[in-house]
């Protein structure tokens, strides 16, 4: 018998970065990729980190600095633990995380962290969620062109369909999706599997 009184605890992620524009920043693209439930909770310091009063987190978005200060503790959270890179600088054995680039990359970049069993089975559960039943079939069609960097004009052409048609089909998915921008429908293509990683603009890495 289950209590009706009983709350789920919020899946937990944390940020450990003393550049707190940048923590900002990522926060908010976390925001559109985790579901309802989860905190993301910004900490400046590895400090702060270590004296949360509830210290669970399912996963740690580290700066570079951070995580060779305290390097042991994020080795013992190989799983939890990638590290923030500026650029596509590689560490061996470390999953890490382009944050100098546009928010497009950087949804594509965590989506292919998924992809590489790192994990991460709650990132994107709000656009999985939607499922695919959610937009029309000529929806989805306009949705994956988006998704591969298609313009209006030529989404009309390659669909046979009038502009008006295509921007109006454009605003059926935004509201549908809930969608606040162009990333959030690429992660919903992405995550429903009407496009992969590869089938994106250039542009988005």
């Amino acid at each position: 018998m289950t209590n009706n009184n009983l709350t789920v605890p919020p899946i937990r992620f944390a940020i450990i970065d003393n550049n707190i524009l940048a923590c900002l920043g990522l926060q908010q693209v976390l925001s559109k990729l985790l579901p309802p439930m989860a905190e993301v909770v910004v900490c400046e310091s590895f400090d702060v980190l270590i004296n949360q009063e509830n210290p669970e987190f399912q996963h740690f978005f580290v700066s570079s600095s951070v995580y060779f200060e305290h390097v042991q503790f994020f080795r013992n959270h190989p799983h939890k633990s990638i590290v923030l890179v500026a650029g596509c600088m590689s560490i061996h054995g470390v999953f890490t995380l382009n944050v100098c680039q546009s928010e497009e990359a950087l949804m594509r970049d965590m989506v292919t962290l998924q992809s590489r069993g790192h994990g991460m089975r709650y990132l994107m559960e709000r656009s999985a969620g939607t499922g695919s039943q959610v937009l029309s079939a000529r929806e989805i069609e306009v949705a994956v062109l988006l998704s591969k960097g298609y313009i209006n004009k030529e989404i009309a052409d390659q669909l046979q369909i009038s502009i008006t048609t295509v921007i109006s089909h454009r605003k059926n998915i935004m509201e549908k999706l809930n969608a606040r921008s162009l990333a959030d429908v690429i992660v919903y293509s992405l995550v429903n599997g009407f496009v992969s990683i590869g089938d994106l603009n250039p542009s988005f890495a």
